[in-house]
């Protein structure tokens, strides 16, 4: 069982030092809050998630947009940029940046044995509460280590409210999913039990040829820690074929993408639902390649 509290404070406003406890309206605004949660690395722990709200008035509901950031980040450090990139999506989205402990995230071997995916259900479960965000439109998106929680989440998660899920590159290890089947992560990070994903998500991954942490074709990473040794991933263009499987695909793997756009290589299946995006000739860096108008697209599903 997870030892969790939906314990919600809001700490203070991002935009001014005199915002009340509680906004009055029922409504989300911008702020810092925190899940508290206790785990074997601590007990009664404030974990904290950064929020904007879009300071529109003319939208009453508005979907949601979680942000996890990579190893070694934190909330508060990606969500600057990230508005900055993103200009109409602050306009149009409430954006949500988690921080993970020890700025990690718990897969596989990672400092961080927290229950990840118990805090980010129940950021979700959070918001849910408030009047002006829409109830089954949340996406979460990832990048690298933040990507691989996205991955357990989507494997794991039974919150039909998560519509989308995108991973910056970081397609499925070896441990989540063992070529047969999907694996849930366990308390113990051995995942053993075979686990069977939500069906009618949507999900978009990133991934650069030239990826030298992560490798593109698959294999072992020359960095990322494993139990024994370093964490193997699977090659790029068949984890997303793995997904587009387990969302009800019947047809062959695709050995070419189905479109061209610079260096962008896309692999589209089920009519844009499941979507792979090969960057040539980038590296850990390929999510920059993705500009805002392209995962608009995709998260609004326009094609």
């Amino acid at each position: 069982m997870r030892d969790i509290q939906f314990a919600l404070i809001v700490a203070a406003a991002l935009m001014t030092s005199d915002a009340p406890l509680v906004a009055q309206s029922g409504e989300l605004t911008t702020g810092e809050y925190f899940i508290t949660q206790s785990w074997s690395q601590e007990q009664v722990f404030q974990r904290p998630f950064y929020v904007s709200v879009p300071s529109v008035a003319d939208q009453r509901k508005f979907p949601v947009f979680i942000f996890l950031h990579g190893n070694g980040g934190n909330g508060k450090g990606v969500m600057n940029g990230f508005l900055k990139r993103h200009p109409t999506m602050e306009k149009r989205y409430v954006l949500v940046f988690p921080s993970g402990y020890l700025k990690s995230w718990n897969i596989v071997s990672e400092r961080s044995k927290a229950d990840d995916r118990g805090f980010i259900e129940a950021i979700v479960e959070r918001l849910l509460t408030y009047d002006n965000v829409q109830e089954n439109n949340f996406t979460i998106m990832g990048s690298s280590n933040g990507a691989a929680l996205v991955n357990q989440l989507a494997i794991e998660s039974r919150l039909s409210n998560i519509r989308n899920y995108v991973t910056a590159v970081s397609p499925l290890n070896v441990f989540q999913h063992d070529g047969q089947d999907f694996k849930a992560k366990g308390d113990d990070n051995n995942y053993q039990a075979v686990a069977q994903p939500l069906v009618g998500i949507r999900l978009m991954n990133i991934s650069g040829t030239e990826d030298r942490l992560v490798p593109y074709q698959g294999g072992l990473s020359r960095v990322i820690p494993a139990k024994d040794g370093k964490l193997g991933f699977v090659d790029a263009e068949e984890s997303i074929f793995l997904w587009a499987k387990a969302m009800g695909y019947k047809g062959e793997k695709l050995r070419s993408p189905s479109s061209v756009a610079g260096k962008l290589e896309i692999f589209s299946y089920l009519d844009g639902e499941v979507v792979h995006y090969k960057v040539s000739g980038e590296g850990h860096g390929a999510t920059h390649a993705i500009d805002e108008k392209t995962l608009l697209e995709f998260l609004e599903n326009k094609e």
